[in-house]
């Protein structure tokens, strides 16, 4: 561990003794004003109330949060030189963006303001596996980063594989057991320098809400295309499949190597009453090119995520990324700036789920929404292709 990080390390303790002289700066100013109170004349003694209340109403206006944050600000540029932190993302595309900026606006609300206590190195694989090797081989040989981040499964899985010692995040992993980032869901010295969020989704019941849509007489096969590289759509076709059970629903799977495939893979998907996509990234990426063929084939579209929706498909109940991006955030705070070890940070599955739905696009796939859907959702109007 750098020298450096040493100063970091007491960022929570200067931020109290910040504090406390503030506290103490404000009683002994308090004595002052009643000493000069006999002596102030009646206009000085109107503009200082003035002052006063100005004060005490900016101060409501603001709330103690705003007062903490610039405290903690204050308090981590005292300490030393800023954080760190190097994220690398699989892929620029909108659920994995959120899950990025989210993470960011957590730490500045906490006081980590970027270009003054902390800085951020930012790496996009572009989908392209072997990339994500590159950039967590170049991450881990640099010996200035406090903290890497990691989102989605195969980024994370490089990151893994090439920081031992250094603390990493994960963020926006199906299932982090079974990717082999971490040996438990809880908290575990075995879970060694990693920590994170998942954004499995088992109260999303993609299934359920496919009926509940269509009707429970019109669907009876799904097709699922996905990415074969991806643990993650591995989980989620598992999870799907064990939902079909019991429904006589057909769970038609389509599994592709990379994105040139894709076409062909829908093709296959042809005869499906509805197309249903999860949280896979190579498929999300091209989500247009799916959104056209289901148009085209009158097979309305869901997905497992809201942006995708607001694309163009007919809904999800799906998370929200940019909270996940923000709790992945906090565990950032918690292990850079109080020292928590990620291995005392048991990884978090975010389970709050949001309804969300398109009932334009639904039209272009030649269906409609039922209102009491809509009465419970979150409503986007974005026409599919």
């Amino acid at each position: 561990m750098k020298a450096r990080t040493h100063s970091k390390t007491i960022f929570a303790g200067v931020a109290a003794l910040a504090l406390t002289l503030t506290m103490a700066a404000c009683g002994s100013d308090g004595d002052a004003k009643t000493e000069s109170t006999d002596t102030a004349t009646a206009a000085d003694t109107a503009a200082a109330a003035e002052t006063t209340e100005a004060a005490e109403t900016t101060e409501a206006t603001d709330g103690a949060e705003t007062t903490e944050t610039t405290e903690a600000t204050e308090a981590a540029e005292a300490a030393g030189e800023p954080y760190e932190v190097a994220i690398t993302q699989y892929l620029a595309h909108p659920s994995l963006d959120l899950i990025t900026q989210g993470f960011k606006d957590a730490l500045t609300e906490l006081g980590l303001v970027e270009g003054t206590n902390i800085n951020y190195t930012y790496r996009d694989a572009g989908g392209d596996d072997p990339n994500t090797v590159t950039i967590a081989s170049e991450f881990a040989a640099d010996s200035k980063y406090d903290l890497i981040m990691a989102v989605a499964t195969p980024s994370a899985q490089a990151v893994v594989q090439k920081e031992k010692t250094r603390p990493v995040l994960f963020a926006g992993i199906t299932d982090p057991v079974a990717a082999e980032l971490v040996s438990s869901w809880d908290a575990s010295p075995d879970n060694g320098n990693v920590t994170g969020t998942s954004d499995l989704n088992p109260e999303g019941k993609p299934l359920g809400m496919i009926q509940e849509i269509m009707g429970d007489g019109n669907v009876a096969s799904v097709g699922f295309i996905y990415s074969l590289s991806e643990k993650n759509s591995e989980v989620q076709l598992e999870a799907l499949k064990a939902e079909a059970e019991g429904t006589g629903i057909e769970i038609v799977a389509a599994g592709i190597s990379n994105a040139s495939e894709l076409a062909t893979g829908l093709e296959s998907l042809s005869g499906v009453d509805a197309l249903y996509v999860g949280t896979d990234n190579t498929v999300v990426d091209a989500l247009e090119q799916v959104i056209n063929f289901g148009v085209k084939n009158q097979i309305p579209l869901f997905v497992g995520d809201g942006a995708s929706v607001e694309r163009g498909a007919v809904a999800t109940r799906g998370i929200d990324y940019y909270e996940l991006g923000k709790r992945t955030g906090e565990m950032a705070y918690e292990i850079l700036v109080n020292g928590v070890a990620p291995s005392s940070i048991a990884p978090l599955q975010v389970i709050d789920t949001v309804i969300e739905a398109n009932p334009a696009a639904a039209e272009s796939y030649g269906i409609t929404i039922p209102q009491s859907i809509l009465d419970n959702a979150e409503i986007v109007e974005t026409a599919a292709g």
